[in-house]
């Protein structure tokens, strides 16, 4: 998984008697792109990522999440949103069906989402938002997937000997 993705909020229980209020915590992220200094969510395409603090996810230790594999919901569109939700974290790493990637223009140049041949046809994107020179784009690719901008191809390759982990590649 990659992250490291623009918008984050919270939502706790509702009951304020509830001991465990705090404990039982979701936590969702989404895309973001800098406006006058500030990551501010500018969705073209409206989605998030949602995690419980039940499944795993610690907020003051996002870092313990990078390059972890998660068991996830079926991907849905829900109040005109994409969403999915990351249940839990496994204890045993191993290849995932999908990745969940993040890319920025700043990184990888200009995509055109939406125009034909921007994705292969298995990703999903998530969330997309665009201000001005600034994008960023959450998807879930399956790994040897790609992604096209201005400046190429993008393959997701997983590490050798560690497959649970992949990188966006740029091809020749």
């Amino acid at each position: 998984m990659g992250c490291g993705v623009g918008r984050g909020r919270r939502r706790f229980g509702k009951d304020p008697d509830d001991p465990r209020r705090f404990a039982q915590a979701a936590y969702y992220n989404t895309t973001g792109v800098p406006v006058d200094g500030t990551i501010r969510t500018r969705s073209k395409v409206a989605g998030h990522a949602r995690f419980n603090s039940t499944g795993g996810f610690n907020p003051n230790y996002p870092q313990r999440m990078i390059n972890r594999v998660f068991e996830c919901g079926e991907p849905c569109v829900w109040q005109g949103q994409n969403k999915v939700m990351f249940k839990y974290m496994l204890t045993a790493r191993r290849e995932p069906d999908l990745f969940l990637v993040v890319a920025r223009q700043s990184e990888i140049g200009r995509l055109h989402i939406g125009h034909s041949g921007w994705k292969s046809g298995d990703g999903l994107l998530i969330s997309f938002s665009e201000c001005g020179d600034e994008q960023e784009c959450m998807l879930l690719l399956p790994a040897y997937d790609w992604i096209r901008s201005d400046v190429g191809t993008f393959v997701l390759q997983p590490v050798t000997g560690r497959p649970w982990i992949a990188r966006l590649q740029l091809v020749a």
